[in-house]
């Protein structure tokens, strides 16, 4: 979706689902889950209550929809990077970690929608937390045949310290306690798919290993 900062010159043109979801979202975004009305929801999209649930049953089900066009951007970041990359599966992943840092500095000011509605939603059964943890199962799976693609020997491993950077560095820029975390993911990236590389074995020693004396 196209920035908030942009958001009132278009809604009006926008059709009438599109723009509940485009206030739901800037609305979600800074303000909380919790906090935001489907009134509110109604006057920011200009139309009404009725018309919302015209279109979602729940505003729990809107919610859900909201994080659903979130996660499809991430994804869709997986799909270009390997449409850029086409079998340099380590090119792939350093992509969608530079995708992360990109959006950093909006993540400062706002925050991850994902962790944000987490917090904000205990109940693991909520729709929209289901659909956040169906979401982060999927990215895992891409990320180990990456992993698996680039000749790792403990694919699932490298994929849970990646994970761990990509998502701790979004909150570490969120609380502010790193300077430069975009610049630092990066490197630290790149030293784990570089830690995670297999030892070049040496003429004569199939495993690596020194030759015995």
């Amino acid at each position: 979706m196209e920035t908030t900062a942009r958001r009132p010159s278009r809604v009006a043109k926008l059709p009438p689902r599109e723009r509940i979801l485009d206030a739901a979202e800037e609305l979600f975004q800074s303000e909380g889950i919790r906090r935001v009305g489907v009134q509110a929801i109604a006057e920011k999209a200009e139309t009404t209550k009725m018309a919302i649930y015209r279109h979602f049953d729940t505003k729990d089900a809107l919610v859900a929809e909201w994080l659903r066009i979130v996660a499809a951007d991430y994804q869709a970041a997986f799909d270009r990077v390997e449409a850029e990359f086409p079998d340099e599966p380590r090119e792939q992943i350093l992509g969608l970690a530079r995708f992360i840092a990109e959006g950093l500095p909006a993540i400062s000011h706002r925050g991850c929608p994902f962790i944000n509605s987490l917090a904000e939603l205990p109940d693991r059964s909520h729709p929209a937390r289901q659909v956040i943890e169906q979401h982060k199962a999927h990215q895992a799976r891409r990320l180990t045949a990456m992993c698996t693609a680039a000749g790792l020997p403990d694919p699932e491993q490298a994929t849970a310290e990646i994970t761990f950077l990509l998502e701790g560095a979004q909150v570490s820029t969120q609380n502010g306690s790193i300077a430069h975390p975009g610049d630092h993911l990066m490197n630290i990236v790149r030293a784990t798919l570089d830690r995670h590389q297999p030892t070049p074995a040496t003429p004569g020693t199939p495993s690596g290993r020194p030759p015995r004396g």
